[in-house]
């Protein structure tokens, strides 16, 4: 983990992120639809803070870093305006490497340089254990709306 690499994202990221996101295991089954033609568009990276965990361990799991080098581990999309975590995804290859984790450490620091005293996630339930584990405080559960059919878990970061 010693070579991992966080930037900011480009729109030209926007390819590799949705593979990502579409790609996901935790996106299999009753979950599929949540993801189905979901896209990481070019104009929502540049509008947002979207940062991209890039790495050079020779892990083949990731997505490759178009000509930067490495490979595109992981990503988050922090909303500033609303402070709340958008999207927080890690490679299925690259899951247990502590990547997650980085990439929630950056966010909240990223969140405290923007002046915000929490963040707010809405979590997909499998990843609220992953949630907990790197800080967050549970605080409700949104109920199913839309295309989600299930409740979802409320969990908010405290980075003041």
């Amino acid at each position: 983990m010693s070579d991992i690499t966080i930037r900011r994202a480009t729109a030209d990221d926007s390819r590799r992120l949705t593979r990502l996101v579409r790609g996901s295991r935790a996106y299999r089954g009753d979950y599929a639809a949540m993801v189905e033609g979901y896209q990481v568009g070019g104009p929502y990276i540049e509008h947002h803070p979207v940062f991209v965990a890039v790495g050079e361990d020779g892990n083949e799991n990731g997505d490759r870093d178009g000509g930067r080098g490495g490979k595109v581990l992981g990503f988050y999309a922090l909303l500033v305006d609303e402070a709340e975590l958008d999207l927080a995804f890690v490679a299925d290859g690259a899951q247990g490497l502590g990547i997650g984790r980085l990439l929630m450490e950056h966010m909240t620091g990223q969140a405290k340089d923007a002046g915000l005293g929490s963040v707010r996630v809405v979590a997909h339930p499998p990843a609220e254990e992953f949630y907990l584990r790197t800080g967050a405080v549970r605080t409700g559960t949104v109920p199913p709306s839309g295309r989600i059919h299930w409740e979802r878990p409320e969990l908010r970061y405290d980075v003041a």
